[in-house]
């Protein structure tokens, strides 16, 4: 397993903006954070000015000139907007076809129609783990909600254990599965391989979900036995369609970028020689700029013109698409400009010659890391990319599967307890129709169990790759 070394920046060291010491700049970070999480739950401020104000706070506690810290923060902000943020908005336009096309209902009625009985809560992480693949979090929640419902309603089924299986695929795709912005931006940071990246999060993805989902919603469903709100089934988009697109084509249209990337990380893997044709040809086509476009294109036909979309419905679903991702891509810019003024403070040397005796592994670290900022802050989104800045020179020295690991730890520990700061939390809790303790019973306890359970699957998996 890779450990901390003060020598993993040696070659690559930046000049800091500020020469305090040690002591000032873990005074400096702490500050920097509280300040933070004080404007995020005591002020209820926006994430996008909670981080770019504790980014300044940050550099002034450092005893950073101010013209270096806000060029340190819009130079991360760029970055960061420039390496994941047409990827988010391309993602963003997939989720919207799907939803509106009917082509998430088509795939949801399709397998349900063939669940029963037992299986159905497996059902239940099949739909929401395919479905979360191209959606945000918040945007899959409300898809997957009237499903949620209507199947508890119809089957006579514990809300609980339809719900929780459904939460937890599309927690766990949220957190470990590019192209969602959180892998993205750690991806980004640590500069780690996107494909193998992908790959190793499938794995660890897979055993967390069972695990979290249908295992765990048997004991959710005898602590929280409610009945499924009738207040909140709204309608769903596919009741306003004459047509809507076939099973296939949806789901073939769903998975083509997972496929394309995978398939590049796969030829990397067996090929490796950059002057190959074919490993040039995968790497353009399995890049996520392509494979997203290609999608959101295919998309455009197998799912827009397939429920019978005109050029001007297509055109109107794409623009809308857009408006709701502003928020997102400037939480995600001023976490990169936050994580960039770490670094260019030199907080990351610092970790690194403080750690260099420890015996901690790195991969532990960058969890413990990232629950930290989770519990304090709330989002999921800004511990990941404040703590993939913060351990980002750990993976100088890792090799490129180690390096897609710390990406997971991030992710991991990054969904560690939603508690009652976490936006996510109130929306489960209003949708459920939960109390308070009912909801941390389920949806917070569960999001622990994939913290903790994917947070080991990633140390198990540094120990044999």
């Amino acid at each position: 397993m890779t450990r901390l070394s003060a020598e993993m920046l040696a070659a690559d060291a930046v000049e800091p903006i500020t020469s305090a010491g040690h002591a000032q700049l873990g005074i400096a970070v702490l500050a920097g954070i509280a300040v933070i999480v004080l404007l995020i739950t005591k002020f209820k401020l926006h994430a996008f000015l909670a981080l770019t104000i504790g980014s300044l706070a940050l550099g002034a506690f450092a005893g950073a000139p101010l013209d270096k810290t806000i060029v340190s923060f819009t130079t991360g902000l760029g970055s960061t907007v420039a390496g994941v943020g047409v990827l988010i908005a391309l993602g963003a336009i997939l989720g919207k076809l799907l939803a509106d096309s009917g082509g998430a209902d088509q795939i949801v009625d399709t397998i349900l129609a063939k669940a029963g009985g037992r299986a159905m809560p497996w059902a239940m992480v099949l739909i929401a783990s395919v479905i979360g693949l191209p959606l945000f979090f918040e945007v899959g929640i409300v898809l997957l909600i009237p499903v949620v419902l209507m199947v508890a309603k119809r089957g006579n089924y514990s809300l609980m254990r339809i719900g929780i299986p459904a939460l937890a695929g599309l927690s766990v795709m949220h957190g470990l599965i590019p192209p969602h912005p959180g892998p993205l931006v750690a991806i980004d940071a640590v500069k780690a391989n996107l494909g193998i990246t992908l790959a190793l999060g499938v794995l660890v993805a897979i055993p967390t979900v069972i695990i979290a989902g249908p295992l765990f919603s048997r004991y959710a469903a005898r602590w929280v036995d409610v009945p499924a709100p009738d207040r909140m089934i709204p309608t769903r988009a596919s009741e306003d369609l004459a047509k809507r697109p076939g099973f296939g084509a949806t789901l073939a249209t769903m998975l083509l970028p997972v496929i394309l990337m995978l398939s590049k990380a796969l030829v990397d893997i067996i090929v490796d020689d950059p002057t190959d044709h074919v490993q040039r040809v995968f790497d353009v086509i399995g890049a996520p700029l392509i494979a997203l476009l290609a999608a959101v294109i295919v998309g455009m036909f197998t799912l827009g013109r397939a429920a019978g979309f005109t050029k001007d419905r297509l055109a109107t679903t794409v623009e809308k698409s857009l408006a709701p991702i502003a928020g997102i891509l400037l939480i995600v810019g001023a976490g990169g400009g936050f994580k960039q003024t770490l670094i260019d403070s030199g907080v990351g040397q610092m970790i690194l010659d403080i750690s260099k005796d420890w015996s901690i592994p790195a991969l532990l670290l960058a969890w413990l890391i990232a629950v930290a900022i989770r519990l304090a802050t709330g989002s999921a989104t800004v511990a990941t990319i404040s703590a993939a800045g913060l351990v980002a020179p750990l993976a100088a020295d890792m090799s490129t599967a180690h390096t897609s690991l710390l990406v997971l730890a991030i992710g991991a520990g990054s969904l560690f307890f939603s508690h009652v700061n976490d936006a996510g939390f109130w929306l489960v809790k209003e949708y459920f129709g939960l109390n308070v303790g009912q909801t941390i019973k389920t949806w917070s306890v569960m999001e622990t169990i994939i913290s903790v359970v994917g947070g080991g699957l990633v140390l198990l998996l540094s120990l044999v790759i």
